[in-house]
């Protein structure tokens, strides 16, 4: 079961556009210091669309090598063609990956039973646990939960990313497909909400900046410790909307380069962070004390 606060990795980037490897060994290390739960590397906070076929076997197979079995690492695999996110699906799971995160096929726009077919297609392919992934915000196609529910007798299909940011959605799915089904939030800002509804975690952007303030969420919901999570809570919403004020990744990856982390370099047609959200940023990282603290922690 994956659970808690597992953070949506950044690819760092040289400002001549290569990835930049050492800024990416030093991140990862960082982000298991400061208390992720796993780590999810070319996913789309990682640019995974325009990486390289061989950049994005690389930094899967690194960033397994970093964490060695410390927290669960779930490679990003998806593609619009089924092929091409098998082949993906197959590199994680030769690389050592614990489990894949399998967005639905974008712009396709594939039928219900295209869907199916898709993860049923990777599912008899790879023996390796896969975490679908509904995004229709970037996808433009909706995995329906009875399309989910079945999937979720296949046996590979371990559990999902809603990124709906609908809250019905997860009580119907536990209640169909049971609990042993992996319940993940796509959605900072519903994290708290979807573990109420009875989701086991987040796959978050926030976490990029706030690994430990957003572990800590999630440490205090099991705790039962309303004060701490509501503490939590408070200090994160702002980042939340913030990470988002323009199309991510860019206004994280500057948040993460704040911190001395890494650069703010992206790759087109993603564009650097405007004046005008830095400033969100800015002022959403001081409200949450992370200019402080977390600029403490990672310069040691």
């Amino acid at each position: 079961m994956f659970k808690g606060s597992i953070t949506a990795l950044i690819t760092p980037f040289t400002e001549t556009g290569d990835v930049d490897w050492k800024a990416f060994d030093n991140f990862v290390e960082w982000q298991i210091e400061q208390g992720a739960d796993g780590v999810v590397p070319c996913g789309t906070t990682g640019e995974s669309p325009t990486l390289t076929h061989d950049e994005h076997k690389q930094v899967v197979k690194r960033c397994v090598d970093i964490v060695n079995k410390r927290v669960p690492v779930i490679a990003g695999a998806g593609s619009n063609s089924t092929a091409e996110a098998l082949e993906l699906t197959k590199e994680a799971k030769d690389d050592g990956a614990d489990a894949a995160l399998i967005a639905t096929p974008y712009y396709n726009k594939p039928t219900q039973a295209g869907l199916y077919a898709h993860y049923k297609a990777i599912n008899d392919a790879v023996n390796i646990p896969i975490i679908l992934y509904n995004v229709p915000s970037r996808s433009v196609v909706d995995l329906s939960n009875d399309t989910v529910i079945e999937l979720a007798k296949l046996p590979n299909i371990a559990g999902i990313k809603d990124a709906t940011a609908d809250l019905s959605r997860p009580v119907d799915m536990a209640r169909e497909i049971g609990s042993d089904f992996c319940l993940l939030t796509g959605e900072d800002a519903t994290t708290i909400a979807y573990l109420a509804q009875g989701g086991h975690g987040c796959i978050s952007v926030s976490a990029n900046v706030a690994p430990k303030l957003c572990a800590g969420q999630h440490k205090a919901w099991a705790n039962k410790d309303m004060a701490a999570l509501a503490k939590c809570r408070d200090l994160l919403g702002p980042l939340h909307q913030a990470a988002f004020f323009e199309s991510s990744p860019s206004p994280i990856k500057y948040a993460v380069s704040t911190l001395g982390l890494c650069s703010d370099a992206v790759r087109m047609p993603i564009l650097k962070a405007t004046p005008e959200c830095r400033t969100a940023i800015d002022n959403a990282m001081s409200y949450a004390g992370l200019l402080d603290n977390n600029a403490k922690a990672a310069n040691g």
